[in-house]
């Protein structure tokens, strides 16, 4: 089975903001970009795609460039849950909580959120659930960094520790076959 993971386009959130699960907007423009990653896309396919509209607007388009034979918005392949960090500079967070975390972020949930593994294990209940599908038809998934890194793990068996060595851009296509 192929599948693409398109990772969003930069946000419009200003640099050093912790905004995982909150719905930003994109920057614009992103007319050139959107062109650049459906060139790389097959042209048939089934969408998925984060419900967060950094991910629906760069989905809608693919739907217009390409034939889709479905399009589906899926809450598992949202970005991480940084539950009380949403929206705050990370350089804000307090060290005592911060820390922790940064230490080992596979394991430590943030406050009101969730940790590395919690994401990995509904990314990995989404994919479980295409798998058993058994179709030719090519997947194409558009989601965040992390949902992608995650993806990554599953496929190479990557510790999750390490799975920030997945450098994943934005506007990133990404191939994978399983």
């Amino acid at each position: 089975m192929e599948i693409f993971l398109v990772r969003h386009t930069e946000t419009t959130c200003e640099k050093g903001i912790c905004y995982g699960q909150s719905d930003i907007g994109l920057a614009e423009p992103y007319d050139i970009i959107f062109k650049n990653i459906t060139d790389q896309l097959p042209s048939e396919a089934i969408l998925f795609s984060s419900p967060l509209q950094r991910c629906t607007i760069l989905a809608k388009h693919i739907q217009n460039q390409i034939k889709t034979l479905s399009y589906h918005e899926d809450n598992r392949l949202m970005e991480m849950n940084f539950g009380d960090w949403e929206m705050k500079n990370w350089n804000s967070i307090p060290p005592e909580e911060l820390n922790p975390w940064m230490e080992d972020f596979v394991n430590i949930s943030v406050s009101n959120g969730e940790s590395f593994v919690e994401l990995h294990e509904r990314v990995g209940i989404f994919l479980a659930e295409q798998l058993s599908k058994k179709t030719d038809t090519p997947l194409i998934i558009v989601a965040h960094a992390g949902v992608i890194r995650s993806f990554l793990c599953h496929q190479t068996a990557l510790p999750l520790q390490e799975a920030f060595q997945n450098k994943v851009d934005f506007g990133q296509v990404i191939k994978i076959e399983l």
